[in-house]
């Protein structure tokens, strides 16, 4: 059950949660998103898109005050009239990610691996071609070794034999999460991130920055990526009616499909009430 009252932040993930399937963001979440900052709270766009893909993501959720990015590993602080503040920036050594590779490879079988590598502005992903991966216009194919020449923001994985919430349990099996933290979003792909890197520890950044309580903290979401902040937000988690059906189970509220702007619609009868 929510909280009396209003919370004191709200953390909403974008892809199909608050992005509709036509990648778009309506004028009504906007001007909703809006109205939530007018009244003095602040909000935070939660993503797996790196920060390659930031100028994409100021603009899908305009009234964020934080971002953050890359699944919790780079947090940026928007607030300050100065211009953009990186608080946190974390990195998948490549060593590590090459052993962790040859691990789950011996029990798997054949991986489609990419990574995400650059910060720059649209910078592609470098990897394995694989016709699934939604977004070709952003890749660049690139051999195994030039993939592990750095050291990674992400990296992504699939096998041709194994649906990507099975990969992830093998997976979570194999790599302890003292070496990489293991996660899915939506895209067929197991995400592979830094160890201790995911929605909640990247909002923790926020929380403490802001003085902010997780108890007061309301977040939105879709995918098991969005678990992390859930388990660790207290005032609601509300999940959108496409999501999968573990982070359905684990909300509080289900309010209606991204594509019927159910995050704005949730907040617009929060502010009303």
């Amino acid at each position: 059950m929510t909280r009396p009252g209003l919370p004191k932040l709200i953390a909403t993930d974008l892809d199909g949660t608050l992005v509709r399937s036509d990648e778009t963001v309506s004028a009504y979440t906007h001007e909703v998103l809006d109205r939530v900052r007018a009244a003095g709270i602040p909000v935070v766009g939660a993503t797996g898109r790196g920060p390659r893909l930031a100028e994409l993501t100021r603009n899908d959720i305009r009234a964020a005050d934080f971002l953050v990015m890359a699944g919790g590993g780079r947090v940026v602080d928007q607030s300050d009239p100065a211009g953009p503040m990186v608080l946190r920036d974390e990195r998948l050594p490549a060593d590590v990610l090459a052993a962790l590779l040859a691990d789950l490879e011996a029990a798997v079988g054949p991986l489609t691996v990419m990574v995400e590598a650059s910060d720059e502005h649209d910078a592609p992903l470098w990897g394995d071609y694989h016709p699934s991966w939604p977004y070709q216009d952003a890749f660049e194919a690139r051999s195994r070794a030039d993939c592990l020449s750095c050291d990674v923001i992400k990296a992504f994985v699939r096998t041709a034999d194994h649906h990507v919430d099975e990969l992830l349990a093998v997976a979570r099996q194999i790599v302890p999460p003292e070496v990489a933290t293991l996660t899915q979003a939506g895209l067929g792909f197991v995400e592979i991130c830094p160890p201790g890197v995911d929605k909640s520890t990247g909002l923790t950044v926020v929380a403490q920055r802001l003085g902010v309580d997780p108890a007061e903290v309301l977040v939105f979401g879709d995918m098991p990526n969005d678990l992390p902040m859930f388990a660790w937000a207290g005032w609601a988690r509300v999940a959108v009616s496409n999501a999968h059906p573990i982070v359905r189970a684990a909300a509080d509220e289900v309010t209606l499909r991204n594509d019927d702007d159910g995050v704005a619609v949730y907040l617009d009868r929060l502010l009303s009430r």
